[in-house]
């Protein structure tokens, strides 16, 4: 193993009726005065967000609802959000959602934690997160793991810029996971969230770094019980199993345990970041669209690892020679998308292929202008990425 630092301390409360214990979560982590926070009315309509609220009520806590979260969570709202929370005197957030509801509640922590300073300067890093209120979450989608990670995303919608930031101040204090929270989501919504899983594993599992096996065994693993159980869920969502196994391979995903020892990849995510953030498309779908033209470009950096990838996960038997089987790994993946009903380009993602002015602006704003590169496996420059999203248009 190389060397690594690992933190992870959030309370992980799992299983049937975990969000019952909601109040007794707060308080126990110093919570007197709750906003909280959800997305659309599939939280109202469920009754689950009543049902949270009676329990915070009863247990003697100060109340206040904010709703609307979108699912490219939003700079405007989570201004909003610091307003509300600064307005209510609240010492707690508490997301009742997904990634989206809970990345927004991170932000909105540590907005209202110093509020002298635009929230938005933290994720240009014109400023380093010193502070935030404690965060909880009621987590309602397995997908981005964002209830035990370090990170959070926010879109400023009027720039249509999507960024993210890592710091331990985004570690919530508690997850309160019931599997039978993710019973009424559609096909896609699962789909997408099965692919969002798959990628954090996937962004950390393809790097330079060599000599983790543990490490990547685990992530192994944790690719091969996704790509089992997510079409089941997608068949049918209440399979309490399938969604169990997902929702904990969800938060293991991004909580840097399948990455350790080696440095964060994230090429994917970058590229689906700009798509999101353009088009407003669903982050998975903006993810799944990208992967094979960013793998089928990169893979000769380390075609023995790719090659691993198709074996250990995909069961590619080790007949072939290394390319060979790194470009099988690679196209099972990506039909494993498309039996998800994920797209796998461009065109499929948007409807339309883009033209050139639309690539080079990806391109651009990818690599903030060209004054960065993407990806330790392969640094990508402005015109990497321009080939990566125009193979990706065909």
């Amino acid at each position: 193993m190389r060397d690594f630092t690992f933190y992870a301390p959030t309370e992980i409360i799992f299983g049937a009726h975990a969000e019952e214990t909601a109040a007794e979560a707060v308080k126990k982590y110093g919570g007197t005065r709750v906003l909280v926070i959800y997305g659309g009315q599939s939280a109202v309509k469920s009754g689950l967000l009543k049902r949270v609220e009676k329990s915070l009520s009863a247990a003697g806590l100060t109340v206040k609802t904010l709703g609307g979260v979108q699912p490219n969570p939003t700079l405007s709202f989570a201004r909003k959000g610091v307003l509300s929370a600064i307005a209510s005197q609240a010492d707690f957030i508490l997301a009742v959602g997904g990634g989206s509801v809970i990345d927004t509640a991170k932000a909105v922590a540590i907005g209202a934690a110093e509020p002298h300073r635009d929230i938005w300067d933290y994720w240009l890093g014109k400023a380093p997160v010193r502070q935030a209120l404690p965060v909880g979450c009621v987590l309602t989608i397995s997908a981005a793991g964002s209830e035990t990670s370090d990170s959070a995303v926010l879109t400023d919608d009027a720039r249509k810029d999507k960024r993210g930031i890592n710091t331990p101040f985004n570690r919530p204090r508690f997850a309160l996971m019931n599997p039978e929270l993710t019973f009424t989501l559609s096909p896609k919504q699962i789909a997408c969230g099965v692919t969002d899983i798959l990628m954090h594993t996937l962004d950390r599992y393809f790097t330079p770094m060599q000599g983790n096996e543990l490490t990547d065994a685990l992530a192994e693993a944790l690719l091969r019980t996704v790509i089992h159980y997510g079409p089941l869920a997608v068949q049918k969502p209440t399979d309490y199993h399938a969604q169990s196994e997902l929702m904990w391979a969800g938060s293991l995903s991004h909580n840097n345990l399948t990455g350790l020892g080696a440095e964060k990849e994230f090429a994917v995510h970058q590229l689906g970041h700009e798509l999101s953030g353009r088009f407003g498309v669903a982050h998975g779908e903006s993810l799944s669209a990208v992967w094979k033209a960013w793998a089928l470009y990169v893979y000769k950096e380390d075609p023995a690892r790719f090659a691993r990838y198709a074996c250990n996960v995909w069961h590619v038997e080790t007949i072939t020679d290394a390319d060979t089987a790194a470009r099988k790994g690679i196209e099972n993946t990506a039909q494993f998308f498309a039996s998800l009903g994920m797209p796998t380009s461009l065109p499929e993602l948007l409807g339309r292929p883009l033209s050139f002015e639309e690539l080079y602006e990806l391109a651009d704003k990818c690599s903030r202008g060209g004054k960065r590169t993407v990806s330790k496996l392969k640094p990508l420059a402005k015109e990497d990425l321009l080939r990566i999203y125009t193979a990706a248009n065909q």
